[in-house]
């Protein structure tokens, strides 16, 4: 007669031996999976569909510290002869946050389309790299900061409104968080309005130390787009400079309601930042 304590061992063997057989089985379904899931991308990355292989060099982005995955983006960027796919390429670069792929990254900004261009100052600004606002200033400004070419016939690019537009309606709005300014800014973009981008731009430029920025964003306070001029408004209360408040005092009196309100906000948040350094 077995006694208790034998039947316990036993039992707990073999649960062991269940258990090792269930994590092998689990391993080999893993490695499986994992096989064909890379296979499924890098035929997609090189179909002979830009569609396909837009949208799998998009979602690389999502593989974060993987060789394999950056190699696919960057291959995309350097070598894919169409648009759709080198800014895909860019922005799964920015959002794996490819630091070694840097240097493609700000060879793309002299790409002669425009799409490939803004993807890649985005990514080289979700690296902190300066350069990105270069670019940023030049969507809004439609204009270089500086003297120095950084982009190749940028006024060129930046006119086109059906380039313009289109990526502004596609991606503009993906790239920066809206909230400030709510469901109207979707219902207001057309294809035929290339504002998105420049809003986009402008929050970007939240962040650029220089004075010319500060004074551009201020222009931008009172373009023609109330997009624009709303993103301009929320870029100067998050640069937190109390100078500027005086100097966007007149969009008090704006007659788009959202304008308005950001201006309010941004002069009570600037003044606030002034008292406190008294």
């Amino acid at each position: 007669m077995i006694s208790h304590r034998a039947l316990l061992r036993m039992c707990r063997t073999f649960l062991q031996g269940c258990l090792i057989v269930a994590v092998c089985v689990g391993n080999g379904f893993a490695q499986d999976s994992t096989q064909k899931a890379w296979d499924i991308l890098k035929k997609a990355a090189s179909d002979s569909d830009e569609d396909k292989r837009a949208q799998a060099v998009s979602v690389l982005g999502l593989i974060k510290k993987s060789s394999q995955a950056k190699a696919l983006a960057v291959n995309a960027l350097t070598s894919d002869k169409k648009a759709e796919v080198r800014a895909a390429g860019a922005n799964a670069l920015g959002d794996m946050l490819a630091a070694s792929a840097i240097p493609q990254l700000k060879n793309a900004l002299k790409d002669d389309d425009v799409s490939v261009v803004v993807a890649a100052a985005h990514a080289l600004y979700m690296l902190k790299q300066p350069v990105a606002y270069e670019v940023y200033y030049a969507i809004l400004a439609e204009e270089r900061k500086s003297g120095q070419g950084l982009l190749s016939d940028e006024k060129k690019m930046l006119s086109d409104p059906k380039k313009m537009a289109q990526f502004g309606f596609e991606q503009g709005i993906g790239y920066i968080p809206f909230a400030g300014l709510g469901v109207g800014v979707i219902k207001a973009v057309t294809k035929d309005d290339k504002s998105p981008v420049r809003a986009a731009a402008a929050k970007i430029l939240a962040n650029d130390p220089d004075p010319r920025t500060a004074d551009e964003l201020v222009k931008a306070a009172s373009d023609k787009s109330w997009i624009v001029r709303a993103a301009a408004l929320d870029a100067i209360a998050r640069r937190g400079d109390p100078k500027l408040a005086s100097k966007i005092a007149p969009q008090l009196d704006d007659d788009k309601d959202v304008v308005k309100y950001a201006a309010a906000a941004a002069i009570i948040e600037l003044n606030k930042i002034a008292a406190a350094k008294k």
